[in-house]
């Protein structure tokens, strides 16, 4: 019995293969279909329909929209962007142009904070005082043009502001010679080296030329006592006048005193 019962089995007929083969095409293409769903996204036709030659290519050749489409907009940063940063979007093709608020801020504060700590401040200006006038010697110079000497200290008067000192006097006159000494002593000079142009006339001679100038001055008239000391201002109006005053004591204190009060 054994025997006869392995015989049949031996004898029985394997079964037929083809239905398992049959099914491996199917499986095979199911899994192919799968992968090609999940790679392109769902298809609008029927699975397993072949799709044109010029769409293939196309999704192919431009894979960058194709998964920018199926991007969700929180995963994008760009698709979330505002219209005004689209719209301003620089076309392709051609250079950005610079912005006028950044580079007209940036570079006026810098000029501006450049210059103002580069530039080293100037030191104040201070006007320096002029230089004393020319003080004559003693004496009186017959030969000089009086009327020329006057014109040029009314001249430099007008220029520096000091007053013209007339000193009408002769070679001869003690009173002169004495003022002469204290014109000469270091005070009284540089009260009128400061503050007067001095011209000298000579009146003690022949010339007429002179003695209108002194008429010119000193238009009292009468007898003159020398010298005659005539303060004029630099416009040229005398200002006082010795034969009218009295002259002052001839000291330092007193001509000092003289020349203090008329200097402006």
């Amino acid at each position: 019995m054994l025997r006869s019962v392995r015989a049949e089995r031996r004898t029985t007929p394997p079964r037929s293969a083809a239905p398992l083969r049959r099914r491996l095409p199917l499986a095979a293409a199911a899994v192919v279909a799968a992968g090609l769903t999940a790679a392109c996204g769902p298809s609008s036709g029927p699975v397993g329909s072949s799709a044109p030659a010029g769409a293939g290519q196309s999704s192919a050749a431009l894979p960058t929209g194709t998964a920018s489409a199926s991007v969700s907009p929180e995963a994008s940063p760009t698709a979330s962007a505002s219209p005004s940063a689209s719209a301003t979007a620089t076309p392709a093709g051609s250079s950005p142009s610079p912005s006028r608020t950044g580079t007209g801020t940036g570079s006026g504060s810098g000029s501006a904070s450049g210059g103002s700590a580069g530039t080293p401040s100037k030191p104040p200006r201070t006007s320096a005082a002029p230089a004393p006038a020319r003080i004559p010697g003693p004496g009186y110079d017959s030969s000089a043009d009086a009327q020329k000497q006057i014109d040029e200290a009314l001249r430099a008067a007008k220029s520096d502001g000091r007053m013209v000192l007339l000193d009408f006097g002769a070679n001869w006159c003690g009173n002169c010679k004495a003022a002469d000494k204290v014109f000469a002593q270091p005070q009284t000079s540089a009260i009128l080296g400061a503050s007067y142009h001095l011209v000298k006339v000579d009146i003690g001679g022949n010339s007429s030329a002179n003695s209108a100038l002194l008429r010119k001055y000193s238009p009292s008239g009468g007898t003159y006592t020398m010298p005659v000391l005539v303060v004029v201002s630099p416009s040229g109006s005398p200002r006082t006048d010795t034969h009218v005053t009295g002259n002052p004591s001839l000291t330092s204190e007193g001509i000092n005193s003289f020349l203090r009060k008329w200097a402006s």
